[in-house]
């Protein structure tokens, strides 16, 4: 394997795990309706579980209100049910026979605490994810030293590379963390 390669796949792969970090943050509720709150959402239709995007639009017509129209109004109270079933949303919906309105209930101090211990826990799973590939990469140049493709210099300099990007997603990471616990710690 090229050397180069190995610190530009590593780079495509720190930004794929700070882009999944940034979706994963996207799920997380705040004060306001979001239609991305109810992405993890799954609901069982046509005999499968399919994820709500599959069978239902979802939108937010006011701050405090998201409304789910479903594609097939046979699956109204699937959805229904998948959501008041879901305990990481903790919402209760309602439907009225044609749309389902989930009102998003403002949260309280004790939940934008436990808000803000999952943002914590999911930065951790994406720096675990980002020093797994820094080592994998790591481990690339040390076997091309060894097979005497790299001399000990250009192993050094692609090392460091590789920890400057390591440290540049990291910061990236802490930001996006910092400015998420913000937004659910504003009253």
């Amino acid at each position: 394997m090229n050397p180069t390669q190995v610190v530009s796949d590593a780079k495509d792969k720190f930004n794929q795990a700070v882009e999944h970090f940034k979706s994963s943050l996207n799920s997380l509720r705040t004060g306001r309706a979001a239609p991305s709150m109810l992405d993890g959402v799954v609901v069982d239709a046509y005999g499968a579980t399919m994820p709500l995007i599959q069978v239902a639009t979802v939108s937010a017509p006011e701050a405090q209100l998201l409304q789910v129209t479903p594609f097939d109004p046979s699956n109204l109270q699937a959805i229904t049910a998948a959501i008041r079933n879901n305990p990481s949303l903790g919402m209760n919906p309602s439907d009225d026979g044609r749309v389902v309105r989930v009102p998003v209930p403002p949260l309280t101090e004790e939940r934008r605490r436990d808000l803000a211990k999952q943002i914590g826990q999911k930065q951790e799973e994406c720096m675990v994810s980002m020093r797994a590939i820094r080592h994998e990469a790591i481990d690339a140049l040390d076997e091309a030293k060894k097979n005497k493709i790299l001399g000990e210099d250009e192993t050094k300099r692609l090392t460091s590379q590789i920890e400057e990007l390591m440290n540049s997603f990291r910061s990236a990471t802490e930001a996006a963390a910092k400015a998420k616990e913000t937004e659910i710690m504003t009253v």
